[in-house]
């Protein structure tokens, strides 16, 4: 079996230039120019080339700098254009700029560019220009439509801050809440197959599911609760009255504006410890905002990793135990607000 050179334009400048040195001694010392060009993988020519001007002008007169085109040159584009095209892909989305596309793809920039300049590009050739400028093709972290802009930009600009100081001042600790369900074969996961021929998985033929509530602190701590069915008024106070059980300060939680968070039930006991623990809203459609969905994210994609849950007990079972585990991790935990969509929220 033939081994495979590595394409010399591939290699630094000094391991090219000792290539040079090494074709010229071995042409000195008699072997032949096809011999050397096979052994050290460049072409016949180029030996010459390099025994010729050593001859001439010594070890001096070899080549030194890299051939070819300098770079940039053979772009459509000038530097000027890449940097305009550059700044609206990031500061701007395809609606903004009239192109009907959801998300910045090699075609929508393909259109921005006859747009701005008049000039079709092949796809290959955008996608070239776009690793260019360090952007990669990524899953869109996802809000509703119905998100009100200005609302979000308060609660980071103001609602939380104040939040924040006031926590702090009264020695209060801020805990992020959400519910979420598992089914039993829900599973982020990718196996490698041949291509155009993706790997099969065997699941039961019955779906079921778990529920769970749960809280996180940027401290690392989390509390969870499992529980079927839907989540009711009289559900959330029993979670609540789990919370405040084992605090040792008052608990500021900070949930998504679900119906049931605001039933009479909660407001009723909420009125009863008030000194114990309080509710704030997060902005109307904003799940992105609250760490606790990257935990939800989390268990929904790493759950099942070592297959489907066969029953409702071992999807419990499993939940559960991985939750359990999860608690001991406060680093991992306290990853959850690394997210820039959280980064808000993370400790100081």
């Amino acid at each position: 079996m033939a081994l495979t050179l590595l394409d010399t334009r591939s290699l630094s400048d000094e391991v090219r230039t000792a290539l040079r040195r090494r074709a010229v001694a071995a042409r000195e010392a008699g072997f032949a120019t096809d011999t050397i060009a096979a052994i050290l993988g460049v072409r016949p020519a180029s030996v010459s080339r390099w025994f010729a001007a050593y001859q001439g002008g010594g070890a001096a007169a070899l080549p030194g700098d890299r051939t070819g085109r300098p770079v940039g040159a053979g772009r459509r584009l000038s530097e000027a254009q890449e940097a305009r095209l550059e700044a609206l892909i990031v500061g701007s989305t395809p609606a903004d700029q009239g192109i009907a596309s959801g998300l910045w793809t090699r075609q929508a920039v393909r259109q921005l560019i006859v747009q701005e300049f008049g000039l079709r590009l092949p796809i290959r050739t955008v996608g070239d220009y776009l690793r260019r400028w360090g952007l990669t093709p990524q899953r869109p972290v996802k809000h509703a439509s119905r998100q009100v802009p200005q609302e979000v930009r308060d609660w980071l600009g103001k609602e939380y801050p104040a939040v924040a100081a006031r926590a702090k001042a009264e020695g209060a600790e801020i805990q992020w809440g959400d519910e979420m369900g598992v089914w039993s074969e829900a599973t982020r996961q990718r196996g490698y197959a041949p291509r155009n021929d993706p790997p099969e998985q065997v699941v039961p033929g019955r779906r079921f599911r778990m529920n769970m509530i749960s809280t996180i602190t940027n401290e690392g701590k989390l509390r969870f609760m499992l529980y079927d069915g839907k989540m009711t008024g009289a559900l959330f106070v029993v979670f609540l009255t789990r919370l405040v059980a084992g605090a040792t300060r008052k608990i500021i939680l900070i949930v998504d504006r679900l119906k049931v968070h605001a039933a009479e039930e909660v407001q009723v006991w909420l009125y009863a410890h008030r000194d114990q623990l309080e509710i704030v809203a997060l902005p109307r459609y904003a799940p992105e905002r609250n760490p606790d969905e990257y935990l939800n994210n989390d268990v929904k994609g790493n759950l099942n990793a070592d297959g489907p849950a066969e029953s409702q007990e071992e999807l419990q079972s499993k939940l559960r135990s991985f939750m359990q585990r999860l608690g001991k991790l406060g680093e991992h935990v306290q990853g959850y607000f690394e997210h820039p969509k959280v980064a808000y929220a993370a400790p100081k």
